[in-house]
């Protein structure tokens, strides 16, 4: 496996903000998700659920954010 880089974050991020194109709030509600989560308002557990929630029936990028997962 591979480092993973800012710029992986940055186009995975990328690939949530196309995916959802016709949906803004998606992408918007994704990325106060991840600022709660920096914050520390929220666990990982907190963002797995959430994510989870928020992607059901996109695997492609549940599977994309797994990437970014802790073993």
């Amino acid at each position: 496996l591979r480092e993973l880089k800012v710029e992986d974050a940055l186009l995975y991020l990328d690939q949530v903000k196309m995916e959802f194109g016709d949906k803004p709030e998606i992408y918007k509600e994704f990325l106060d998700i991840m600022k709660n989560f920096k914050a520390q308002a929220i666990d990982m557990l907190g963002v797995i659920n959430r994510a989870s929630t928020l992607f059901r029936g996109y695997n492609k990028l549940i599977l994309g954010f797994n990437t970014f997962l802790p073993d």
